[in-house]
């Protein structure tokens, strides 16, 4: 492979990249983004601007230390040590450690992100994704939630009897058979004579 053809093959494989990049930002919300920092600044009491835009959001939440700080909020004393630096190790500790609490409060491990979805900038949606699932369960922990409500247990208690009587009833989500019959099938070529 000569010299020029690397390059070639390097550019197109940059290209694949840069579309993949282009889908993961098309699902980004600007009004979802602005929602998440509305309501963190809504919890925390701090002031900073809460444009939805990509940009913004990145700048804000970059370095994990509002989102420490968030987490603390919620639950008093779960981040022990917020990093002030901005050493990129100590940023994604940061970021590390709200991940790691978020879980512990309830946020599912499919609504959460890597550390360098924000760090590197590479998926803002799945933090704004975090961000409202955590959002979800605040008032659980007397703070102010946004999104939609999330469901309740419904549990239910049947007596022995009605478990029985429910044994013993055909579903009609099973079909039925009622005049069926094999007739007018036949399975591949018919034999020709």
């Amino acid at each position: 492979m000569s010299g020029n053809d690397m390059a070639n093959n390097r550019a197109t494989k940059s290209g694949f990249a840069a579309e993949a990049q282009r889908k993961i930002n098309s699902k980004y919300s600007d009004e979802l983004a602005q929602e998440c920092l509305e309501w963190i600044k809504v919890v925390t009491g701090e002031n900073f601007n809460t444009s939805g835009d990509m940009d913004n959001f990145y700048e804000i939440l970059r370095d994990g230390t509002l989102l420490c700080r968030l987490i603390n909020t919620l639950q008093p004393g779960s981040i022990k040590k917020i990093n002030e630096s901005q050493m990129a190790f100590k940023c994604m500790e940061n970021i590390n450690g709200f991940l790691e609490n978020a879980r512990t409060m309830g946020v599912p491990a499919q609504e959460t992100f890597q550390t360098v979805d924000l760090w590197e900038k590479q998926n803002l949606n799945s933090v704004v994704i975090c961000l409202q699932s955590l959002g979800r369960k605040a008032h659980n922990y007397g703070k102010p939630s946004i999104g939609p409500k999330e469901a309740e247990k419904n549990v239910r208690q049947f007596s022995e009897e009605q478990l029985r009587a429910g044994q013993g009833v055909i579903s009609l989500q099973y079909g039925s058979n009622k005049g069926a019959n094999q007739s007018g099938i036949n399975f591949g070529n018919t034999r020709h004579m």
